[in-house]
């Protein structure tokens, strides 16, 4: 298994889906190019932490329930949601 795989079944993030069915879930989800950037919080010991995600959409369609797949899940937890859209931007 890959740590992308193991991160979204950590994190219970799909691996495949449109950006529409990460809205419904989660409250930053942004669309940035040909990509979809979402941060979400996980909770751990200490509290709540912060994670980034990159998706790409699969094909020339870029609508809201356009199919997307994951592409990058952040291996560390971030302080608030704007560092974790900073890191899938960057990624």
């Amino acid at each position: 298994m890959s740590k992308i795989e193991m991160n979204a079944k950590t994190f219970r993030i799909p691996e495949c889906a449109t950006q529409e069915d990460l809205e419904e879930r989660w409250n930053i989800v942004l669309r940035f190019g040909d990509h979809v950037l979402l941060a979400g919080y996980y909770f751990t010991g200490t509290g709540r932490d912060w994670f980034g995600a990159r998706y790409r959409f699969s094909g020339e369609d870029h609508s809201v329930d356009a199919p997307i797949s994951l592409r990058a899940v952040s291996q560390e937890f971030f302080e608030d949601e704007g560092h974790a859209i900073a890191w899938a931007m960057s990624c």
